[in-house]
């Protein structure tokens, strides 16, 4: 040890002050002072600071700060050496409140001087400061170099719980020093357990949720810190679902008929709870319907008069009545009328009081006014007596017309107004114009109605059978009315005469076919294919699936991608009946709304189900409709197989405006039948007019055709008219038909009268409620035959009223000109693809194979936010019975073959793009990870 004593001479002190000072030689390295010194009076220094623990963080070096009083010298020393002098900062002053002297000293410590240091210890410093007494040793300060690791040792996980679930997201953050502290971030905001008691955030790093609420649900993050920086983990979505719970049964509805059978509903809702966040939907059905019979009012009747008590003093009897024939009940009215009379019962001559009766009560004048009244009535009744035994003696002379009903305008002598229209130049409805009448124009369903030729069509139906009406009343009379008319088929009778110019076959208005079995819905009017029942399609399908269409009937099958096993390929087939319908139904006045359909074959093995499109003549209205599926069983007999309004996991239905959509994975027959639950119940009739040359030149008839508005129930009347040669005089119209009990009635107008002449008595035709309501896609149809006047005569207009009674009314406006020589058939529909039945693979599809098997992986798997096969389906309007899509292995595979089939027409892909951007759009704001709805969107509207 070597030391030296100095006196330093202080030339800014007042006074000398004597320092002893210690110092290092630092030219014999290992030497070190004496940890004490000879004792001096005085005290040992007093550390008012000392070292503190650091870090340095990156290259920034950290001070260490030693302060002692009263102290000669201050030196550091680090891992047991001595710090030279050099390093040294210091600096002295003096302590107001106790008049010592303060001396502090400072070093740096830089990270080359740590990451130099190899000990066993952490790298440390303390100070040693000396006073006159003694030295006194601080504590030791370590030193470190800060960092924190990039990556976290363990991330936390997104979970899906049900409410008041437990959540625990386990988090450990990276290695650092010092050690990072974790916080937990939801939705970017700082999460606290001061301010919530239900979450716990514990020393080991995890966020406890004890009972997940909805509010729990977002994207939380952990967050770790230390001194040098700050790392968040990857984000876990925590999703809080609600399973879906049926609330309380609706008390059941009146039923709503006010007589007779009708239905009563009741509903329940899926919300207690609403199923949230992708929570389960409730399972079961949410409406219920059971018949219901409503007693129907019974009004009362007024039993027979008594007899007339005996002459009263005051010259009247009396008689009484009761309304007890039957009495009201049910809401019914009470008799109308007075219950009980009195009279005078000596005709007058009985006096009152000295006075004669009629003076005092004139009730004889009250008799005199009846007689007088029912007098007239008698002679009006005689009147019409004798008119009606007239016109029937009338009808009886000319029996040989044939005619359909009596027209009430042949009692007036048959004139009418004179209103002739020339033809106009360039209209497409002429027949002798350029350009043939498009019967496409304005058509409610959009499958193709075409033919190959005149040939096929007289082999697929037959001219309509013969049928002559024998009239009983001499004013207009319902067609099809029990006891109103007689019926008497042409075939096996002798023949009739017919008046010039009138087609036997067409003389005659259709009529309704009854039976006598309860229940049964047969067709009206006449066998179009009486030897040939069927429509057939066929076609070999594999694992890609395709398309079978029964080309202009407006029937389909879709069999989507994967429905058959890869090998072998399968024959399909689907038939639809063209003769009469076998449908029974229990009860009730049920009709069919569309063909009868079978495909097949019965033992086909289908690992998804097939959509089958099958068009409807209905106005679809829940209010007033019931509309039922129904299947043919193996013994012939057909049971329900669900109601379109009601929730089923069998098979699925969508009706649109005038097709229906089916999701059947059976194959058997299946038809789609209606019931009318109000008089508001309204199919749909399309109407058309055509007209030929009759037997001679002079002869012109026109035929006017009612029947159901679907193509194949049309397809028969084009048929009919090619193989007669007929020609379409007007575009066909639509006329709703209501349900409620009043005929149909076609009458021919505004024929000109100096031109033409119509044969007697068939102006106006008539067709009964029931022969219309239940045609069951069988044409009716009604004859006008009509005989120019002169041969120049080439020109014909008129117009043909059908008009509902009651309801609506359609107009046909007929504008023709009539040539000599017999015309060729006009084939009325012209399209290339019409013998197009089958398609298979891509082709058949409007979505291309890879998009649908991208969209498919992307929505079958369940996401975090909910947007999985469920949002897809309520965007594309297919959000009602959700349980069948639910069963099956891929609902969004069966999801898009339903868009498919409603959309096999159009082939616009629109309404998919429009409906995966925006489920695109939702998602973009609520997560970051949504990797396929963007690119798939702009796939969609590529294709």
């Amino acid at each position: 040890i070597s030391a030296v004593f100095f006196v330093e001479y202080q030339s800014w002190s007042p006074r000398r002050t004597l320092h002893w000072l210690l110092f290092e030689d630092l030219g014999a390295t290992g030497d070190i002072l004496p940890d004490s010194l000879p004792s001096v009076p005085g005290t040992l220094p007093h550390f008012m600071k000392e070292p503190e623990d650091a870090y340095i963080i990156k290259s920034n070096p950290i001070k260490l700060l030693c302060r002692a009083v009263p102290a000669l010298q201050i030196f550091f020393k680090c891992n047991g050496e001595w710090v030279h002098q050099n390093e040294h900062v210091s600096r002295e002053y003096m302590d107001q409140n106790t008049g010592l002297k303060v001396r502090e000293v400072l070093i740096n410590v830089s990270r080359q001087q740590v990451e130099d240091f190899h000990g066993p210890e952490d790298y440390w410093c303390l100070c040693v400061a000396w006073s006159h007494l003694g030295t006194s040793k601080s504590r030791k300060a370590t030193v470190h170099i800060a960092y924190l690791r990039k990556n976290f040792e363990q991330d936390p996980q997104g979970k899906e719980v049900p409410i008041k679930g437990m959540i625990v997201l386990h988090c450990r953050p990276p290695e650092g020093v010092p050690a990072a502290e974790v916080e937990w971030l939801k939705n970017e905001e700082l999460v606290s357990s001061l301010t919530d008691d239900n979450i716990d955030t514990r020393a080991d790093h995890n966020l406890i949720i004890n009972e997940a609420r909805l509010s729990d649900s977002g994207n939380y993050t952990c967050l770790a810190s230390n001194i040098v920086a700050k790392r968040r983990s990857s984000t876990a979505t925590v999703v809080v679902f609600v399973n879906g719970g049926w609330s309380l049964w609706t008390e059941w509805s009146p039923c709503n008929v006010p007589c007779g059978r009708g239905v009563q509903k009741r509903s329940r809702t899926c919300t207690n709870p609403a199923p949230l966040n992708g929570g389960a939907f409730c399972e079961g059905m949410s409406v219920q319907k059971i018949t219901c019979n409503a007693l129907c009012p019974i009004d009362g009747g007024w039993e027979e008069w008594s007899a007339w008590t005996l002459c009263s003093v005051q010259c009247e009897r009396q008689r009484r009545r009761e309304c007890n024939d039957p009495p009201p009940r049910h809401r019914g009215k009470m008799c109308d009328g007075p219950s009980d009379t009195t009279e005078n019962c000596t005709g007058g001559m009985c006096t009152q009081n000295g006075k004669l009766l009629h003076d005092v009560k004139p009730q004889s004048m009250d008799g005199s006014n009846d007689v007088a009244l029912y007098s007239g009535l008698g002679a009006g009744i005689i009147a019409v007596t004798v008119l009606v035994v007239a016109v029937m003696l009338y009808r009886k002379n000319q029996s040989d017309y044939g005619v359909d009903v009596i027209d009430s305008s042949a009692l007036t002598g048959g004139f009418q107004s004179f209103n002739f229209k020339t033809t106009r130049q360039g209209n497409p409805l002429l027949l002798n114009s350029s350009l043939q009448p498009d019967l496409t124009v304005g058509g409610t369903y959009t499958s193709p109605i075409c033919f190959q030729d005149s040939i096929d069509n007289k082999e697929l139906f037959d001219p309509l059978p013969d049928i002559k009406v024998k009239v009983q009343s001499s004013f207009m009379v319902s067609l099809g009315v029990a006891d109103r008319a007689e019926y008497h088929a042409a075939k096996g009778h002798p023949p009739e005469t017919f008046p010039r110019g009138l087609n036997r076959d067409y003389s005659n208005s259709t009529v309704e076919r009854r039976s006598t079995k309860k229940g049964l819905l047969t067709p009206n009017g006449p066998h179009l294919n009486p030897t040939k029942d069927q429509l057939r399609t066929t076609g070999v399908f594999g694992h890609l699936g395709g398309r079978l269409v029964v080309p202009n009937t407006g029937v389909s099958l879709l069999v989507p991608h994967g429905a058959i096993a890869e090998d072998p390929s399968s024959e399909m087939f689907m038939v639809i009946n063209q003769g009469e319908s076998s449908v029974q139904t229990e009860e009730g006045f049920e009709i069919l709304l569309g063909p009868e359909v079978t495909y097949g074959p019965p033992d086909i093995d289908l690992s998804r189900p097939v959509a089958m499109t099958i068009a409807h003549c209905a106005e679809v209205d829940a209010d007033n409709w019931n509309v039922q599926l129904k299947r043919k069983t193996q013994y012939n007999k057909w049971e329900e197989v669900m109601s379109v309004e009601d929730e089923s996991t069998s098979c699925y239905c969508v009706m649109d405006s005038s097709s229906c959509h089916l999701l059947l994975d059976q194959p058997g027959s299946y038809a789609l039948v209606g019931e009318p639950l109000t008089q508001a119940a309204v199919k749909r009739l399309k109407l058309a007019v055509f007209g030929s040359m009759g037997p001679t030149p002079m002869d012109y008839s026109l035929r006017v055709y009612c029947v159901d508005d679907t193509p194949h129930a049309f397809q028969g009347v084009v048929a009919t008219e090619t193989c007669r040669g007929g020609q379409l005089l007007e575009e066909p119209k639509i006329l709703p038909f209501r349900g409620n009990t009043f005929s149909l009635q076609v009458s021919i107008q505004d024929v000109p009268q100096f031109l033409w002449n119509i044969k007697p008595f068939t102006t106006c035709q008539e067709f009964s409620f029931s022969q219309v309501w239940c045609s069951n896609q069988q044409p009716l149809h009604c004859a006008f035959s009509l005989e120019r006047y002169s041969p120049t005569t080439t020109q014909f207009s008129c117009k043909i009223s059908v008009k509902q009674v009651k309801g609506h009314e359609q107009i046909l406006q007929v504008y023709t000109s009539v040539a000599e020589s017999k015309k060729e058939s006009v084939l009325f529909f012209m399209q290339t693809d019409c013998t197009v039945t089958s398609q298979t693979g891509p082709k058949a599809f409007k979505i291309p194979l890879s998009i649908h098997q991208r969209i498919c992986a992307t929505f079958d798997t369940a996401n975090t936010k909910g947007k999985d096969w469920q949002l897809l389906a309520q965007k594309l309007h297919l959000d009602r019975n959700l349980l069948y899509f639910a069963k099956q292995q891929s609902p969004s595979a069966v999801i898009l073959s339903l868009w498919e089939a409603r959309h096999q027409d159009t082939g616009d892909l629109d309404s998919l793009a429009s409906a995966l951007e925006e489920i695109g759009k939702i998602q973009s704001k609520s997560t970051r990870s949504w990797p396929y709805s963007r690119g798939l969107c702009e796939n969609v509207l590529l294709t």
